[in-house]
């Protein structure tokens, strides 16, 4: 079942990335990278939820690729395919070796910027707004609302100072 519901929402995604790109022409905001920092971590979030009156994510940590830096891990990690497929799919590659998950507190003031979500219980209402600030509240609503799509199967880039996240880039995947 769970198969399942990841193709079916993969699809989705697909769809709407056609979808919603005809209608991205001739706007200003369009896909950027996150650029990789010492206190970026990016990550799949397992669980958000509330310890003390503090929002704590669970995490599993990945190493995340695009571009031309995409292509060299892709090609060093699995040749043959690389080759054949020309770089990396879809131009980013994940790489997820260690599955230990890890905690972190949640600035209450944390910025929280959104690429793709459900906005409104319709698949129509499921349009890509690059970099979509959202409250926290807003994110945490957000993540536990799986209906049309589970946003947990998202990369986040989450930017750590002083010891929380004081920020969240969700990572879009074409």
């Amino acid at each position: 079942m769970k198969k399942l519901t990841l193709f079916a929402t993969l699809m989705i995604v697909a769809l709407l990335s056609f979808v919603t790109s005809a209608s991205a022409v001739g706007t200003d905001k369009e896909y950027t990278p996150v650029p990789p920092s010492e206190d970026t971590v990016t990550a799949y979030i397992t669980s958000l939820h509330n310890e003390n009156g503090h929002v704590v994510i669970q995490a599993d940590p990945i190493e995340w690729y695009e571009g031309d830096a995409a292509d060299q891990k892709f090609m060093e990690r699995d040749k043959e395919a690389a080759e054949e497929l020309g770089g990396a799919p879809d131009g980013y590659y994940i790489i997820n070796d260690d599955h230990t998950l890890q905690s972190y507190n949640v600035a209450p003031d944390a910025k929280v910027l959104m690429q793709l979500y459900d906005h409104d219980g319709t698949y129509e209402g499921m349009q890509i707004n690059w970099n979509e600030p959202v409250s926290l509240d807003k994110y945490l609503a957000i993540m536990s609302n799986d209906k049309l799509m589970d946003m947990k199967n998202f990369p986040y880039h989450l930017t750590i100072q002083d010891g929380k996240v004081v920020k969240i880039v969700q990572q879009y995947i074409p």
